[in-house]
């Protein structure tokens, strides 16, 4: 949940202030909203490649930690570099690509690890619910009297929580590691029905999905 809070509120400030962001580029009002289309663009052809990617080779971990290097890519040209739009603006597309590719991995990546309906249902629902506290804390991080600054206090709050999206998910491959060892080590016929090992999930029955049993 750390991990969708962190990213929630890196995906707020670009869905938010993107065009409050391009303004200071110097373009035009209506050149400004047509800016903010292509990161979006782009950032959706990335998230389908990852996902494809993540599916393809059954694996999570570093389909979270890819895009959000990526991100951090852009974030740290952007609170470096004023001197240089176009350099700037390509920095909005690696934020965008690596914020909006990394979240629908770890959303998917935590609920396929829930066994059972009733432990998917609670743990699918406060991962969204907790996640979503990100975009308040955003509504406060991009102020107009920051500009002048060219918003380096919500730039250094977006690297702070990518990074503790980073190490969330680190922490959580190990703990799925771990977890898929004591898994290994225990005796696979237990005379359970289908319903009795869904219920038990991936925590317990060696045999629930394996394909998440990769990190």
């Amino acid at each position: 949940m750390r991990a969708t809070l962190s990213h929630s509120y890196n995906n707020a400030p670009l869905a938010f202030f993107a065009p409050t962001i391009i303004t200071t580029y110097n373009y035009s009002p209506i050149s400004t909203q047509l800016h903010s289309v292509p990161p979006w663009a782009c950032a959706f052809a990335f998230a389908m490649l990852i996902a494809f990617a993540s599916d393809y080779f059954k694996h999570r971990f570093l389909f979270t930690i890819i895009p959000i290097c990526v991100a951090i890519t852009g974030f740290g040209i952007l609170i470096t570099v004023h001197d240089d739009h176009n350099l700037e603006y390509a920095a909005l597309f690696l934020v965008a690509m690596g914020s909006y590719s990394a979240m629908p991995v770890i959303v998917c990546w935590f609920n396929m690890n829930l066994g059972g309906h009733h432990r998917r249902a609670v743990g699918s629902a406060w991962q969204v619910g907790f996640g979503n506290i990100g975009g308040i804390i955003a509504t406060y991080a991009f102020l107009s009297k920051d500009a002048v600054n060219y918003y380096k206090t919500g730039y250094s709050i977006c690297l702070a929580f990518l990074c503790l999206s980073a190490a969330s998910c680190c922490v959580y491959a190990v703990a799925v590691a771990s977890q898929n060892r004591q898994r290994d080590k225990r005796p696979r016929d237990l005379g359970l029905t289908e319903w009795e090992k869904t219920e038990l999930g991936v925590s317990y029955f060696p045999s629930y999905f394996s394909m998440v049993r990769v990190c």
